[in-house]
């Protein structure tokens, strides 16, 4: 657990426990000996704490004075991941991630199971909602001439599309945005060394933004959500998809090895389903929802999905953060 942020002698001693105990229980005893060690540092910070400085600085929004919870640590680690460039895949649909996305928050270890658990940032801002801009636009997603038939209904239905759709307002957005509370994001500092298993666990909608589309238009939901189980190391989709492998990157650490910075991580899934688009074109959602379904390919089984996520991952011991503060 926290493995790329604590020091190299913290380190050794994980590894001897590890070896002279089995199971779930050598998690829980190294849990307990991390806590108390945070706990001995922690004493150190002031008294009215401000802001984090130095390296901590990106941290501010770190959960790190939270009560404890019965059966856990409280926050032991700070997390501030940036998300750079990379690509979603919809099925028929790509697109690029050109602005940086960012996760922050924390974790805390749960004394039963020994397993981190993720703590949502302070403010609220756990996962940015950072636009990305969707090749093709408006224009792209909703081809008015799908709405098909010749009677005095369908004709009109076509008209009032044409109208609506086709002005000048084409230029659409895809945010990716948390489904469910921060406490459904699972996380492993464990498998994302060992390139196995889920990394990074993030149940996800996408909202399609474009004034004429209206505020309710997702792929989906806090009841059907994008569930995606990235890993540094290999996926295991269904076809048409192939596996692909994900990276951890390079490691820098600072500040006494309590501070780490990851390079070049790259996270992935290509095995993940994606449900139907609902609520798109306001009042006109019963027509505009199926003719964006069909140019996406919505709803999307596992195997025509992909989620590439490339950037950078700063981590630092909790104690360490509150100690630098002024």
């Amino acid at each position: 657990m926290f493995t790329l942020q604590l020091r190299k002698g913290w380190l050794m001693i994980k590894d001897r426990m590890m070896r002279a105990n089995g199971g779930r229980g050598r998690a829980v005893v190294v849990a307990m000996v991390l806590t108390a060690a945070l706990a001995s540092l922690a004493g150190a910070a002031p008294a009215f704490a401000k802001s984090p400085t130095g390296d901590f600085a990106v941290f501010s929004q770190c959960p790190r004075f939270n009560t404890p919870e019965p059966g856990k640590t409280g926050v032991v680690g700070c997390l501030y991941s940036e998300t750079k460039s990379g690509e979603v895949t919809l099925n028929k649909q790509k697109v690029p991630i050109t602005n940086t996305i960012i996760l922050q928050g924390g974790t805390q270890i749960n004394l039963t199971t020994g397993a981190e658990e993720f703590v949502g940032a302070i403010n609220g801002e756990t996962l940015s909602k950072t636009p990305q801009n969707v090749p093709g636009g408006l224009l792209g997603l909703v081809n008015c001439t799908e709405i098909k038939g010749e009677g005095f209904f369908e004709k009109g239905e076509r008209a009032a599309c044409k109208l609506i759709f086709e002005g000048p307002l084409t230029g659409v957005n895809a945010t990716t945005e948390l489904a469910l509370p921060a406490s459904s994001i699972s996380i492993s500092s464990e498998n994302l060394i060992n390139r196995e298993g889920v990394a990074l666990g993030l149940p996800v909608k996408i909202h399609l933004e474009n004034v004429l589309l209206g505020p309710e238009c997702y792929i989906g939901s806090s009841s059907h959500p994008i569930k995606w189980e990235l890993t540094t190391g290999e996926t295991h989709p269904e076809p048409p998809n192939t596996s692909i492998e994900g990276k951890v990157g390079e490691t820098i650490f600072k500040d006494g090895f309590f501070f780490s910075e990851t390079l070049n991580n790259t996270l992935v899934d290509n095995a993940w389903a994606a449900p139907e688009a609902t609520g798109c074109g306001g009042i006109f959602s019963g027509l505009i929802d199926p003719i964006i379904n069909k140019k996406i390919g919505l709803p999307s089984p596992d195997g025509q999905n992909t989620a590439i996520l490339n950037g950078t991952l700063k981590q630092a011991v909790a104690a360490a953060v509150i100690a630098s503060e002024k």
